[in-house]
This record gives C-alpha cells, sequence and structure tokens, in this order.
C-alpha cells in the first residue's frame, strides 16, 4: 500500500504531511498524514460532490486548502528554515491540523486549527490548549468561517480568507 503512495508521490499527485514527533509528555502519533495535491480527485473518486458547508467532507476540503497554501508560502519564502507538519496523540483526544515550526530548533511557531463551522466554540479549540500545554510559546490559531477576527481565550480566530491574506504579506 506505501508503494502506491509513493507513486502518487513522485508523479506529484499528493504529499506526505510528517507528524510532529518531539513527544513532551503526551505519546504521539508518528506516521505522516497523507493529502492529494488536489481534494477533487478523492471527492470525485468517492462520489462527493457538490461539497456542501456544514459538512465533514467541506471540513476536510477547507482543511486542504489551508495545509496546501501553507505549503506554498513555507517554500517560497523560508528555503526549508521552516517546517510544516501535524500533531495527533496516540489515544486520539487531541490534534492540531497544522504546526509551523524551526527547522533546526525543532521549536513550534504556529499551532493552526481549521474549522469549517460559521462560529466556533471552545470545544473546537481542545487541540489548541493541550499542544500549548506542552509548546506554551507557540502562536495558536483557530480558522474557520466566522466574518470576523477575535480572541477566544489566549486563541487566535481568524477567517480562512483573512487568513491567507496575512500569510502570503508575511504577517501571520
Amino acid at each position: 500500500m506505501k508503494e502506491n503512495f509513493s507513486i502518487l508521490e513522485e508523479t506529484m499527485l499528493g504529499f506526505y504531511l510528517p507528524a510532529y514527533t518531539k513527544v513532551m509528555k503526551r505519546r504521539l502519533i508518528q506516521s505522516p498524514k497523507f493529502y492529494y495535491f488536489d481534494v477533487a480527485i478523492p471527492n470525485h473518486l468517492l462520489h462527493r460532490h457538490p461539497l456542501q458547508p456544514g459538512t465533514n467532507f467541506y471540513g476536510h476540503a477547507i482543511e486542504h486548502l489551508v495545509i496546501q497554501e501553507l505549503r506554498a508560502y513555507l517554500s517560497y519564502t523560508h528555503d526549508g528554515k521552516k517546517k510544516l507538519a501535524y500533531w495527533h496523540t496516540l489515544d486520539n483526544k487531541y490534534e492540531v491540523d497544522a504546526l509551523i515550526y524551526d527547522a533546526s530548533t525543532y521549536q513550534v511557531e504556529a499551532a493552526i486549527e481549521v474549522k469549517s463551522a460559521g462560529e466556533v466554540t471552545s470545544s473546537d479549540t481542545k487541540g489548541l490548549k493541550a499542544f500549548s500545554e506542552e509548546h506554551p510559546h507557540a502562536k495558536l490559531i483557530l480558522l474557520s468561517m466566522e466574518e470576523r477576527p477575535r480572541k477566544l481565550n489566549d486563541i487566535e480566530v481568524w477567517p480562512v480568507s483573512q487568513f491567507l491574506s496575512r500569510l502570503w504579506s508575511g504577517k501571520y
């Protein structure tokens, strides 16, 4: 099975997002996540069209868009000095969709969770909160379909489109 994913990666139809493996106190999943380059491929193969807001598939598509933009931004602007990964505990209690970290020190700069909800609540922040217990200096960002940026405890909540604009202007 791994060979099939390698073929997809070699033909640039997909890519692996590595797991962040610096263990502090929680045991972590060590295996990478696979993303197709274009979310339309799995959606077409699995007959998931059109994508409807409020569905899990819509949420995965938004997450996929953000991951693609983060990868592109880091590759264009940081020459491999900053890396992208995800964080997921082995007990499946907590996950953070994207981490931006320094490749030389493994220090996390930003932890980013993506939600497709029109309004996020504190229950949507549990992965970020758990991550911040182990990495208190990381900037915590929750992206959603909300209309305006705001703070939710110590977490910055941003509309996806505004975050992406800020990202490409170097202000994430």
